[in-house]
């Protein structure tokens, strides 16, 4: 019935959708394996892209030529820049989504894609013959015979839904858990755990009184993830915000000993810094109100999306208790919110190609590696996707490394560090994100996925282009002064002393108060040179200017570390053999496998003199 493929990817999330995608657009004949072709890509909790860390993470995924970036503009009901009152570091992407057009979208981009099947079926079993992995059994029985599977399963493996005191298996409310596939890899040697997440209620839009709450518009002048030109929604939708009170906690606490959470009937870790408002409330208790966001699903339904309420708590004191927030005092509910359980296997047991160390050519991407958000599944998908297609094909492989991207500081907390809870990015996880801009990430990548094969001829020129007119309006700055009678009133004006003779633009820019647009205000000359430049451009270059002795210093710590990442260790190399070694390194080591010194020295319980006697060796 089934053709042999190149990769099968089980699951269509958003992992498993980019990860089809990159191995197909590779040129591999893909099959994607989904147990409902009516959900894929499916927003199971907050309908929003992006935010600080995920941002970039979303924009870094774009620049290499996958889709997530592409799909939330095309779904976009509001857009906003996060953090634009710091330093461009901070800076991050957001976006509202229409919830039924983001999953619309993604399928119509996977059916257009020539070597890319899909298949509705559950997987129950991963055939492994010597070692390696070498296709899928579906539930039908069926065999589907494959050089390479990639495992982006979810909340589904033995997925298990709390509301209350009641719990029933499923991978997400309204779906079936997935079964067996644990239990062989289990077998296989592979170690798995528990974990949990949650998510709020869904409510009536038309039953909330929105005069009661904040609005919270988008930008005015709205941006998009992608790098390429996207048609976009022109019309935006508000959201609000409004808070919790006494009278909410007070109703939610009396559901406390029907928690799930409390009682101890959920056995694995939710995510730190996403907790339940049972949560919020038992850990936070000298607060006297919590946060609440108020998203629309769509541009269309009245759905809405309570954020900052996420809850497992019964369905009645859910119901009871959101009737107190204000706005919400006649509330009709959708559905309730739920925690869910479900397996996952600690990322410790995977190359930093997201390769299996146990079994060859299988591949682990998203929560089955113990993360959690849309941004950190897609990331690990589309490198997990590439890889697969590499590995087969004998070439080389795609490793990102900390000091180039967000996704391979991801990838190497996952492997070398593991996580016991959902493992969530932050921009403070990353040593260098001065230079991890989510403005510079087509800079950064785009001419790595060109080599690859994954963006056009025409693309990369596009990234050229912006490098060289962004370093011709610095040099423009550098040469060109300006009088003190036609700059001092606009320095006057942005409270920063004025200037005692004629001076360089560049000099000027450096002042944190001013821009690149208060120059072109006193610069008629300026102003016409600009004009030729697009938005982005200008951008990177008064980012350049700015930051400029910041750049040179991260960089002279990165080539510093160069050596250390660069030097590679033997992947069969028997550490066991070295007494010099402390037995912890010894044993971390062994399991890890680490690819560079550099990776080595971040295992915990790997000292720095573990790592001297390391170098020593190896010179």
């Amino acid at each position: 019935m089934f053709k042999k493929y190149n990769v099968i990817v089980v699951g269509a999330g958003h992992a498993g959708c980019e990860a089809a995608a990159a191995a197909a657009n590779l040129g591999s004949s893909t099959l994607l394996i989904t147990m409902n072709m009516g959900v894929i890509a499916q927003m199971s909790c907050n309908p929003a892209i992006g935010g600080v860390a995920k941002g970039q993470i979303v924009r870094e995924i774009d620049a290499m030529g996958g889709y997530t970036g592409i799909i939330a503009d095309k779904s976009t009901i509001q857009f906003r820049m996060l953090n634009k009152s710091k330093g461009p570091a901070m800076w991050s992407p957001r976006a509202q989504n229409d919830r039924m057009r983001f999953a619309e979208e993604w399928r119509l981009q996977l059916e257009a894609i020539p070597n890319l099947d899909i298949w509705q079926d559950t997987v129950k079993e991963v055939i492994v013959e010597n070692g390696k992995a070498k296709g899928v059994v579906t539930s039908l029985g069926i065999r589907i015979e494959a050089d390479a599977v990639v495992l982006t399963n979810g909340t589904f493996l033995n997925g298990l839904i709390h509301i209350g005191e009641k719990k029933f298996g499923g991978g997400r409310t309204g779906e079936k858990a997935a079964t067996g596939l644990t239990e062989q890899l289990v077998a296989l040697g592979f170690e798995s755990g528990r974990m949990k997440t949650g998510t709020p209620p869904r409510v009536d839009g038309r039953s909330l009184n929105y005069n009661v709450m904040e609005e919270q518009w988008g930008d005015e002048k709205k941006s998009t993830f992608s790098f390429t030109a996207v048609d976009t929604p022109t019309e935006q939708r508000c959201c609000w915000i409004t808070y919790t009170n006494d009278k909410v906690h007070e109703v939610l606490k009396t559901g406390f000993e029907k928690s799930p959470m409390f009682t101890g009937r959920i056995k694995g870790l939710g995510p730190r810094y996403c907790p339940s408002i049972e949560d919020k409330i038992n850990r936070f208790a000298e607060r006297d109100r919590h946060q609440i966001f108020v998203e629309p699903e769509g541009f269309k339904t009245v759905e809405i999306y309570v954020n900052g309420f996420s809850t497992s708590l019964p369905e009645d004191v859910q119901q009871k208790a959101i009737r107190l927030i204000p706005g919400f005092e006649n509330a009709k509910l959708y559905r309730p919110g739920y925690a869910i359980e479900y397996d996952y296997f600690p990322p410790m047991q995977l190359d930093i190609t997201l390769e299996t160390l146990r079994v060859k050519h299988l591949f682990f991407a998203g929560q089955i590696n113990g993360t959690t958000g849309y941004e950190e599944a897609a990331a690990q998908g589309f490198v997990a996707g590439v890889n697969a297609h590499q590995r087969i094909n004998d070439q080389h492989e795609l490793i990102l490394k900390r000091s180039e991207s967000y996704i391979g500081v991801l990838i190497d907390d996952l492997v070398t560090k593991g996580t016991e809870e959902p493992y969530r990015m932050f921009t403070s996880r990353a040593e260098h994100r001065l230079l991890l801009r989510q403005d510079n990430a087509d800079i950064r990548l785009t001419p790595l996925a060109h080599k690859l094969g994954l963006v056009s001829d025409e693309r990369l020129q596009i990234v050229a282009d912006k490098v060289k007119n962004s370093d011709a309006i610095v040099a423009y700055l550098k040469t060109k002064s300006i009088t003190q009678e036609s700059i001092n009133p606009i320095l006057l004006r942005e409270n920063t002393s004025p200037v005692q003779q004629k001076t360089k633009l560049f000099s000027i820019l450096s002042r944190p108060q001013i821009n690149i647009q208060h120059l072109a205000e006193s610069d008629q000359d300026l102003s016409m040179f600009l004009h030729q430049f697009d938005e982005a451009t200008i951008e990177q270059a008064e980012i350049k200017i700015k930051y400029d002795s910041y750049f040179e210093k991260e960089m002279e710590i990165v080539n510093k570390m160069k050596k250390m990442e660069d030097k590679e260790i033997n992947p069969n190399f028997d550490y066991s053999s070295l007494t010099s070694l402390s037995i912890e390194a010894r044993e971390k080591l062994l399991k890890i496998k680490p690819r560079t010194l550099g990776q080595a020295s971040r295992i915990s319980g790997v000292s720095p003199s573990d790592i001297s006697v390391l170098m020593v060796y190896m010179s």
